[in-house]
């Protein structure tokens, strides 16, 4: 094979099992790869800017996310491709910005596994006082024993785990709502920080470091688009999937944000390391807070088990593409990516032996507001750049939407250097050695010149296996 073709051989060996996820099924992974930040970490925002001030970010945040899923079901429906946002930046920025926000989204994928396995492990401890490094081990191999089975299966034992999440939001929310009371939202006393009241105790600069937790809330939705090339009808099922999703943790967030605080008070909420069982607790609902201890559980390897499957397509796609090591996009007679979900679970089990949940995450925070950024800008050139491309599905407000999400994205990004600058740096340390790698050995590999070059040799590749 020459070094710049896609041949029918090369890519019968890198095959996805199309039509397994209709905009339901997409839906569902778009909801479980966020549900475990309902559970906990978004409330520590409450301790860096009072309630009000961590409402101020958490909405920053909301819109930001939402602008950006409206640009990317744009931009999946018109170019569904299992890459997702690195995809649609090779369309708009070419190779190099095609690669490095491959890049970001991969170490936001790579690393928040290994933070939630570090969460799942105090789970696990509370309830059945076990944990440490053979518990990540454990919940590794068995996450991605289920993905290798194939991916019409772990959708399934997914959606089943999200629902088990979701009815503990819910619970909690019924039966917290006769408790919820105004005034406990304000029972921090303000500072003499600037801008500081009793609605922003710790002022401006609390709004500025409460936006990585105001995150937690959505983070990850954006990879629904790398199921595209799983889905039924990619065109219409990708955009209702993913902004399906994004209305529906809207809902969950208010219903948390609101009553948690409204309830057992904010001042408690900001210091919880498990909010929801606690808030139950605190209202005289033992027995229930027991029950949502268990499924809150559900709610972190719900969040595990879907962000493994988001880093193994992602993956896969950069390494088809020649990026990453040619070997890792080859799939098994189940047409699962094996190597792609093998090879970052080591890596992300290894990080996890550091046992620093919180700083692991404020890296995947990192990771993705770049990539937010890149992405928002990709939707912005490609519709400068290629303004008669077919988009099944249009964002609404168009530039000017996607615009708002590149705004907010960098200044999020700027939030979590003012939360954790370690994870800022650790982080550029990682992008340092990733676009090493490309620039020394991989951008000289790629499998096709062009993302045009790639989608033609792709669908002729299709339409010849198909044929067969």
């Amino acid at each position: 094979m020459s070094e710049h073709s896609l041949d029918q051989a090369y890519l019968a060996k890198r095959q996805l099992k199309r039509g397994t996820a209709g905009w339901m099924l997409l839906a569902g992974l778009g909801v479980s790869y966020v549900i475990s930040g309902d559970f906990a970490g978004w409330n520590f925002g409450i301790a860096e800017a009072g309630w009000g001030g961590f409402a101020i970010a958490a909405l920053l945040m909301g819109v930001m996310y939402f602008t950006l899923v409206l640009a990317l079901a744009e931009m999946s429906a018109a170019i569904p491709a299992a890459g997702g946002g690195y995809s649609f930046a090779r369309q708009a920025m070419g190779p190099t910005g095609g690669y490095l926000t491959g890049l970001a989204v991969l170490i936001e994928y790579a690393l928040a596994p290994a933070a939630i396995v570090i969460f799942i492990g105090s789970a696990t401890e509370e309830l059945l006082g076990i944990n440490g490094p053979w518990v990540y081990a454990m919940f590794y191999l068995v996450f991605i024993g289920i993905h290798l089975a194939g991916v019409g299966e772990a959708l399934k034992v997914m959606m089943v785990i999200s629902g088990l999440a979701v009815f503990a939001i819910i619970a909690t929310a019924i039966a917290l709502i006769g408790d919820f009371d105004t005034s406990r939202l304000f029972d921090i006393a303000p500072t003499d920080a600037a801008g500081a009241s009793e609605f922003m105790p710790m002022g401006w600069y609390g709004v500025w470091a409460a936006l990585p937790f105001g995150m937690w809330l959505f983070l990850a939705v954006e990879g629904v688009p790398l199921a595209a090339e799983e889905a039924k009808d990619p065109a219409r099922d990708v955009p209702k999937g993913i902004i399906g999703a994004m209305i529906f943790l809207v809902f969950t967030a208010v219903l948390v944000v609101f009553l948690l605080a409204g309830a057992a008070g904010a001042d408690a909420m900001g210091k919880s390391a498990v909010p929801l069982v606690d808030a139950l607790n605190a209202t005289g609902n033992p027995t229930l807070a027991t029950l949502v201890n268990v499924l809150g559980l559900a709610g972190l390897i719900a969040s595990f088990f879907s962000i493994i499957y988001g880093y193994s397509r992602l993956v896969f796609a950069l390494s088809r593409a020649g990026y990453l090591p040619k070997s890792l996009s080859l799939t098994s007679e189940r047409k699962v990516p094996a190597r792609a979900l093998i090879i970052p679970g080591v890596f992300g089990f290894l990080v996890s032996l550091t046992g620093e949940g919180d700083l692991i995450l404020a890296m995947a925070v990192v990771g993705a507001t770049v990539s937010y950024a890149l992405m928002a800008l990709s939707h912005i050139m490609l519709r400068i750049k290629q303004p008669d491309m077919p988009r099944p599905y249009k964002t609404p407000g168009g530039i000017f939407t996607s615009s708002i999400a590149l705004v907010l994205s960098l200044v999020a990004l700027t939030g979590v250097y003012a939360f954790d600058p370690r994870a800022f740096y650790y982080t550029l340390l990682l992008f340092v050695v990733g676009a090493a790698y490309f620039l020394l050995y991989s951008k000289n590999h790629l499998v096709a010149k062009t993302p045009e070059e790639e989608f033609d040799m792709l669908a002729q590749a299709e339409s010849d296996l198909s044929a067969a």
